[in-house]
């Protein structure tokens, strides 16, 4: 597989990933959408829908990995070389921004409609740019759609929960998502995969919003600090590192479970 193949495939299914699921966030969250208050299955089966048709799309080329979670279990478990692993987180963070952007001028009405309704103004506890960082607002009005918070603020409760449920989605895909040559997901596995994200963000998604993937959380993160969003409040950084470091941690114990239990 040639570095162009990796940047492409990662690239692009990154991309899609990131605007089908967020866009499945904006879709729920804004107002002026069709689809505002949707609901929890919405959103898991949109993401999950988005995982499908990102791995479909990148399979063929990199192997879709899509994450760099998958890609530090399957270095360790040996489907990956080393000093590939560099290549693949960036493509994923960039082909990650790049879908974030998308959602932004997919719903660019619907983000301009919700963050100019009064309510939600009078809802805000600091106006942007008004008072100190520090008494700013964590997270704003729609940093949901592009990136993860906890329910519970406890960063040990929450990076375990990322653990855990990123060692079931790498676990799984190590185990069963991956072809014969170990160099990424096969039609089924997709499916399977796809099926399993829904099943994580039914089941483990509640206490953090299931990142899952570092380059999920911190791409649209970046983006949502970066883009030009009227009253968009703070990002959040104080917990980015949460979704960050979780998911590869968990990663990386998927790939060490599967040397032991499965190699």
């Amino acid at each position: 597989m040639s570095s162009s193949d990796i940047f492409i495939g990662e690239t692009i299914g990154t991309a899609v990933l990131i605007l089908l699921g967020g866009g499945v966030c904006a879709a729920v969250t804004l107002k002026r959408s069709k689809a505002r208050n949707a609901g929890w299955l919405a959103i898991t089966f949109g993401w999950g829908f988005a995982v499908l048709t990102g791995a479909y799309l990148a399979g063929g080329v990199s192997g879709a990995h899509l994450n760099p979670a998958v890609t530090v279990g399957l270095a360790i478990e040996g489907g990956t070389e080393w000093s590939d692993v560099p290549l693949y987180f960036a493509s994923q963070l960039f082909g990650a921004m790049i879908g974030a952007v998308l959602v932004w001028l997919t719903y660019y009405g619907q983000f301009r409609a919700h963050l100019t309704d009064p309510e939600v103004i009078a809802a805000q506890p600091a106006q942007e740019g008004l008072v100190d960082q520090k008494t700013a607002p964590k997270a704003g009005p729609v940093l949901g759609i592009f990136s993860t918070g906890p329910e519970i603020r406890n960063a040990v409760q929450n990076v375990m929960t990322e653990v855990i449920a990123t060692v079931v989605l790498v676990l799984a895909i190590l185990t069963q998502g991956l072809n014969n040559e170990g160099d990424g997901l096969g039609t089924l596995g997709a499916l399977v995969t796809a099926l399993l994200v829904v099943g994580i963000g039914l089941s483990l998604g509640g206490p953090t919003g299931y990142a899952i993937n570092p380059v999920r959380d911190l791409g649209p993160r970046i983006v949502h600090a970066l883009l030009p969003l009227p009253n968009k409040g703070g990002s959040d950084w104080g917990y980015a590192w949460v979704p960050v470091v979780g998911p590869l941690i968990g990663g990386a114990v998927a790939g060490g479970i599967y040397r032991i239990a499965f190699a």
